[in-house]
């Protein structure tokens, strides 16, 4: 490990790539900090108690929302906007479709008009969020006017343009996937301020027993996280390898000489989990946009809720179904069979073709059961733990869709960066 952050500092351009994203990630940090004038700061209670899905955008910009900073609104716009952007492309507008096929040429365009549409919905969100989310029930500006209201949505709108343009230079001049290192970054600044709550409000300052038992509550908490971590990147890089052979090699093939295509455990990540929340919250979000204050409204506001054990199961069917939805829109089986059929390639034991096709949708199907089930297990624990334990700390917000973007982020990360200390120590197969 040393050895390895030794030659990090020793390689020039690395360190400059590692210099340039802390420095901006600073920034992020920075501007997390900073209150969009004539606005009131809310509380955490404020934001539903960790079970909403503002809970959520919260957590992804870092406390944000807490604070209304300028960068409040995190990037979440630009990913619900490219996430309908990407499933419009799915044979839905022929237009899109068309570009999603063209190439790099066509993903500009893309790209494009998702940065259009994340204005769009940055701004409604903005006015949403300020006019009617917290100031039905809080008197978040100072000044209820509609200039006012206006030229905040427009800094918030604004603050969201930067974070892109900045996770573009993170992306161009330093290291690893730049919106996603925001996210990160943003996820991890509220660990401390979480372990921290946990050990305020497990250990007592009482007796040397009840000190003793609260430390061992404390370290059994840390423990259930370090093996929540191992079991997300256990998920994260398990794979199912499918072998496949050349039709051009010899009619005798070592077994060392075989290929194999990998199969992600979870080819869907964290979206479903994305996915199910808004779906869970939305209506609820609606219906107190407009006060909706009819029987019917309150049921359904009670159904979705997540500290109820229907509202939980009502949670985790929508997982898992996002799940297979998404996989099978992630990984085409017929794609993978007329590719393996263009590179002289095949299953053994398998015709190419519709046979090739069937067994990849199958095997997808098997590994994707394991997959929800995982995905299940992660985002359900920290509202089931309360339930069965409601002595624990209200501070236990271990976020299982957080925890899944950082692991993902941190592992993606530590893979380029793998990749270029291996590209700068390469000397060719003569020198040794």
């Amino acid at each position: 490990m040393f050895k390895t952050v030794a030659n990090l500092v020793k390689n020039k351009e690395i360190r400059n790539r590692i210099l340039f994203t802390l420095g901006a990630l600073f920034i992020f940090r920075l501007g997390a900090t900073i209150t969009v004038p004539f606005v009131n700061v809310l509380n955490q209670a404020s934001l539903g108690g960790g079970s909403s899905f503002l809970d959520l955008v919260n957590l992804l910009g870092g406390g944000s929302i807490e604070r209304f900073s300028l960068f409040a609104l995190g990037i979440g716009p630009y990913i619900t906007a490219s996430i309908i952007i990407q499933l419009l492309s799915m044979d839905v507008i022929p237009h899109l479709t068309e570009l999603a096929k063209e190439g790099q040429n066509g993903k500009k365009k893309l790209d494009r008009y998702t940065r259009i549409l994340g204005v769009v919905l940055c701004f409604v969100q903005a006015i949403v969020m300020v006019k009617f989310i917290f100031g039905a029930e809080h008197q978040v500006l100072t000044n209820n006017s509609l200039p006012t209201l206006l030229y905040v949505a427009t800094i918030l709108t604004g603050g969201t343009m930067f974070l892109l343009w900045l996770g573009d230079q993170i992306t161009v001049k330093g290291l690893g996937n730049g919106i996603s290192l925001i996210i990160f970054a943003g996820i991890v600044s509220n660990y401390p301020t979480m372990i921290y709550g946990m050990w305020q409000q497990t250990v007592s300052t009482g007796s040397n027993q009840e000190m003793f038992q609260g430390i061992l509550a404390f370290a059994g908490l840390m423990l259930l996280f370090v093996a929540l971590i191992a079991l997300v990147i256990y998920m994260s890089v398990a794979v199912r390898k499918i072998p496949i052979q050349y039709t051009s090699s010899s009619l005798v093939q070592k077994r060392s000489d075989m290929t194999f295509l990998p199969l992600k455990i979870n080819s869907a990540s964290v979206i479903p989990v994305i996915f199910a929340s808004a779906i869970m919250t939305a209506p609820v979000a609606v219906l107190n946009l407009f006060n909706v204050q009819y029987d019917w409204a309150w049921k359904l506001r009670d159904f979705l809720n997540f500290q109820k054990v229907e509202g939980l199961i009502f949670y985790g069917i929508l997982i898992v179904l996002f799940t297979f939805f998404y996989t099978n829109l992630q990984v085409d089986p017929e794609k993978i069979a007329e590719n393996l059929n263009k590179n002289g390639t095949y299953i053994p034991g398998v015709r190419p073709g519709k046979e090739t096709k069937n067994y990849v949708t199958m095997v997808l199907n098997r590994i994707t059961v394991l997959g929800a089930l995982s995905l299940l297990f992660i985002a359900l624990l920290p509202f089931v733990l309360p339930m069965i334990f409601p002595t624990l700390p209200n501070s236990f917000g271990i976020s299982g869709t957080g925890l899944i973007i950082v692991v993902g982020v941190a592992l993606e990360t530590t893979s380029q960066l793998k990749g270029q200390m291996t590209q700068k120590s390469y000397r060719g197969f003569l020198k040794r």
